[in-house]
């Protein structure tokens, strides 16, 4: 099953990191309010930065390493 790390921007301007197997469904629940703490009181959010992995391992292990980035980090992200 594919793995997805991504970045949502939220609407204080925030980044926000995390991982799944269905990004539509996990920007749902960001935006209902049954995502992770973080979001909810910065909806609405929207997809920021998306990686594919083969694996919730390697996508897990990508989620670690981008949330030791600087800001300005992940928004390059972006631009390669």
């Amino acid at each position: 099953m594919i793995a997805y790390v991504y970045i949502l921007r939220c609407s204080d301007d925030t980044l926000y990191t995390g991982w799944t197997y269905d990004i539509d469904k996990r920007i749902a629940a960001h935006n209902n309010g049954s995502g992770a703490k973080y979001t909810r009181g910065r909806t609405p959010v929207s997809l920021f930065y998306s990686e594919k992995f083969d694996t919730k391992e390697e996508a897990l292990s990508r989620e670690i390493q981008i949330k030791k980035l600087k800001r300005y980090e992940k928004i390059l992200l972006t631009e390669s």
